[in-house]
Formats: structure tokens, C-alpha cells, sequence
């Protein structure tokens, strides 16, 4: 499997998979082939054996202007499926959900579906000319790629209705200041950053980091103590694993420990 649309690339590169988006001449507008290209990318990613963390970035001065609404609106009007079944939805609304780590890096504008991306991702690194905006109450309509329900959950009641009532453009600062981004990097290096910290997560435990996403997803969504009963359950299955018996050994030795997966 490959990306269904050559304007989304995908590289594996060691345990790092690079997925990249190439429309500029749009300002990387999404339309429904690259929707469906993205999907495949991360689909295909996440089910790669080597792959333990995905990068995602956009090439040109711009992450996204959001949707193109004149190639999406008539699919959505039709009811036809956005994504191929058993595909994962980056954006995370339906299909399977994604087991695999993914940092996002931005640049320039970030406008509506992008935020929904960032707001999906697990990291995001933001480039110090980052503009973004929830311009879909302008348009007529309103977020439908999850910003309605995590914006709340990671900015604040306040801080989301701000930018989601108001469709007001906000900068990196401010971005950063309600926890929509992790970092602020210099212009340029939002890429080169994100990169690196993504090969600071494919370093630990795949199994172990696989296990505390699915913990915090769960707390999420099932609550605290849905999460809390599958603390000890999860932690009693991966004691058993060889990357566990590294972890103690690498540790007893001093050295850093080399995981396999397993």
C-alpha cells in the first residue's frame, strides 16, 4: 500500500515515518484525494513494523488553508465515505483509531482543518510565523473535524470558544500560551525540531509507548476510571515483554537501553 495521491509523500526512514504534504501552489488546501491520500499514509505507517513514530509536515511557506469546500462539499453532501474501510482518519472521528505516535510540524497558515490536525496529533511543533484560524463560522458552518470537542478539552472552555465563536486569527504565541502547540521554534525549524522529537520517542519502548497512548485516549474518552481499572492489567502485560527485561537490564548496567518491539 502507498498514498492514494502523489500530492501526499510517505517515507520510512529507520524507525521515523516521514509523511508529507505537496500542494503550495494551494496553500495545501485539502481536497478529497489528498484527504484520502493522508489517510493512507498514516494507515500505512501505522501498520509498518518499523515504525514506531510519524512526522507530519507541509512543504512551502504554508501547513494548510484547511479544506478545499469546492472538491469536499459535494462528497459530504452525498454521504459517500471520506475514507476507504478499516482506514485510519488522521483527523481521528472515525475507522480505527491509530496506535502509533505522531508529531506534527507547522508553518505559516494553520486555518481550520489544520488545527483539527494539530488538535489530533500527539505533539506539535510550531514555526514562529504560524497563523492559525477556526474560520468556519465565517463560511456559514461549523468544525466538523473535531475541534468542537477536543479544542474545549486541551485550550479551556474560555480559550476555545475565543477562537471558535469569533473565527479570529490567533499567532504561534497564543497558540502556544492555551496549549494548542507544544513548542514555539525559530522560522525554519519547526520541521528540523519536530524531527527530533520524534526520534526521542521512537528511542523508548514501542510497546510502552503504544500502551500510554491508549491509557490517556482512554481517560479521554471512558473517563478517569475507566482508564484507572486498565493501569495495572496493561502494566502486568508489558512487565512480560524482552523490551521491559532491557529497560531493568540497560539500567542496572548504565547504558542506554536498545528496544526491539517485543
Amino acid at each position: 500500500m502507498s498514498p492514494s495521491d502523489p500530492r501526499i509523500t510517505l517515507e520510512v526512514r529507520g524507525h521515523l515515518a516521514l509523511i508529507g504534504i505537496h500542494r503550495p501552489e494551494k496553500r495545501n488546501a485539502f481536497d478529497v484525494g489528498m484527504l484520502r491520500g493522508l489517510s493512507s499514509a498514516v494507515t500505512e505507517a501505522d501498520r509498518h513494523p518499523d515504525v514506531r513514530c510519524m512526522v507530519i509536515f507541509a512543504v512551502g511557506d504554508h501547513f494548510s488553508a484547511g479544506l478545499d469546500l469546492a472538491s469536499v462539499a459535494p462528497v459530504l453532501s452525498s454521504g459517500e465515505p471520506l475514507y476507504a474501510e478499516g482506514f485510519i482518519d488522521p483527523w481521528g472521528i472515525q475507522g480505527p483509531p491509530r496506535t502509533k505516535p505522531l508529531v506534527l510540524a507547522v508553518q505559516g497558515l494553520c486555518l481550520t482543518l489544520s488545527i483539527e490536525l494539530v488538535l489530533a496529533a500527539d505533539i506539535t511543533v510550531a514555526s514562529e510565523d504560524a497563523r492559525f484560524g477556526q474560520i468556519e463560522i465565517k463560511r456559514g458552518i461549523f468544525p466538523f473535524g473535531g475541534a468542537t470537542v477536543r479544542f474545549p478539552q486541551r485550550a479551556g472552555w474560555g480559550n476555545a470558544m475565543r477562537w471558535l465563536l469569533t473565527g479570529d486569527e490567533f499567532d504561534a504565541r497564543e497558540a502556544y500560551r492555551i496549549g494548542l502547540v507544544q513548542e514555539v521554534v525559530e522560522r525554519g525549524r519547526h520541521l528540523e525540531r519536530a524531527l527530533a522529537l520524534a526520534e526521542t520517542v521512537a528511542k523508548q519502548a514501542p510497546l510502552g509507548v503504544q500502551a500510554t497512548l491508549a491509557s490517556a485516549r482512554q481517560a479521554v474518552h471512558e473517563g478517569p476510571d475507566a482508564a484507572r481499572a486498565t493501569l495495572l492489567p496493561r502494566l502486568l502485560e508489558l512487565v512480560k515483554t524482552e523490551d521491559a527485561a532491557e529497560g531493568v537490564q540497560s539500567f542496572l548496567e548504565r547504558r542506554e537501553a536498545r528496544f526491539s518491539g517485543k
